[in-house]
């Protein structure tokens, strides 16, 4: 399974943001999906992950509820939507799935795929 996240860029402080994770070389439908983002100097830290079914929703340890997560099996698509951005919201932001499950949103041995990454920069 290829990973690969767009949408990302520069934005005001208040503003909205969608993040986009286009799935390849396997089907999405088996795997839990997942958000993360890194700012240099820190770990990579889970922010919202969502069960393969959409049924269920995983908040990382932060629980950024302005964050919110989707998907589209169908189209092999998943979604981050961020709301009432501030500078402390920038950095690289990944996708991740697992076929094992998130448990707990957070990077770990059981992610099978990640992303390249996408900048996300909040600044007036």
């Amino acid at each position: 399974l290829q990973l690969v996240e767009s949408g990302g860029g520069s934005i005001q402080p208040g503003g909205s943001l969608r993040l986009s994770c286009s799935a390849s070389g396997d089907s999405l439908d088996d795997y839990d999906v997942g958000w993360f983002r890194q700012v240099p100097g820190k770990e990579r830290e889970g922010l919202v992950c969502l069960s393969s079914s959409g049924g269920t929703t995983v908040y990382g340890d932060s629980v950024i509820l302005r964050f919110t997560i989707d998907r589209d099996n169908s189209k092999k698509l998943v979604y981050l939507d961020m709301e009432g951005l501030n500078p402390s919201d920038s950095g690289i932001y990944y996708c991740a799935a697992s076929r094992a499950g998130f448990t707990w949103c957070k990077p770990g041995s059981t992610i099978d795929s990640w992303g390249q990454g996408t900048q996300v920069t909040v600044s007036s």
